[in-house]
């Protein structure tokens, strides 16, 4: 299936608005924000584990990038609460699932596929003193990509004018770009050319952003 996968046009998903569907395995539910392939897909997802769900063991061919949304994620390298960043590239493998439960943002088969640095990150603690009100810290980069966590004080303002296009997901609070207002769990994706412009809202905000890595996109190579 194709979904939001015309990647030279804006897209806003309001994810908290979209009905759970059912993965292939009982007790894991997702929302798809884009996709290009079926089962297996270049894939942007919010993924639902419900209490004692456990995948199978399984390889991640094109590498799996994801942040722990709420709940304690796990598999056999340990347990990852909310805010944690964690990336798995190409040929690592691992057992997933949750005891009690969580919610995970996820990005699959979007790896260069040479990647093989595996790591994860409390993105709270890697953040350092603010800037007019925004502080920010790089997760990760490389020459395809630059993902980034930023927490803003109420009324601050963030923008990229990166190349290679823009995505957000909205971890907390809220802001308003382009006179839209983007709440928890909300996304965005700007196509190459244009500019983000985040104003947070009364509560500040707490946003994952990632450039420059929209040119790349493409089908699963299976």
């Amino acid at each position: 299936m194709d979904l939001n996968a015309d990647f030279s046009q804006r897209v806003v998903v309001h994810s908290d608005t979209i009905d759970w569907q059912p993965s292939p395995i009982e007790g894991v539910d997702r929302r798809m924000l884009d996709r290009i392939g079926d089962e297996v897909a270049r894939a942007t997802t919010i993924v639902r584990y419900a209490p004692g769900s456990r995948f199978s063991a399984h390889t991640h061919t094109g590498g799996e990038e994801f942040i722990v949304l709420d709940g304690v994620f796990q598999d056999e390298h340990g347990d990852y609460p909310a805010g944690t960043y964690v990336r798995n590239p190409p040929t690592t493998s691992h057992t997933p699932g949750s005891k009690a439960g969580c919610t995970i943002f996820v990005k699959l088969w979007q790896f260069d596929m040479a990647d093989r640095t595996q790591f994860h990150k409390d993105m709270e603690a890697e953040l350092g003193a603010p800037t007019e009100g925004v502080a920010t810290t790089i997760l990760h980069r490389d020459a395809r990509e630059v993902v980034t966590y930023s927490k803003l004080e109420p009324g601050a303002v963030t923008t990229s004018q990166a190349p290679g296009g823009i995505e957000v997901l909205v971890i907390g609070g809220a802001v308003t770009v382009d006179g839209e207002t983007l709440k928890r769990n909300d996304w965005l994706r700007l196509p190459d050319g244009e500019t983000l412009t985040a104003t947070a809202g009364d509560q500040g905000a707490r946003l994952w952003i990632k450039t420059g890595h929209l040119p790349h996109a493409k089908a699963p190579a299976v």
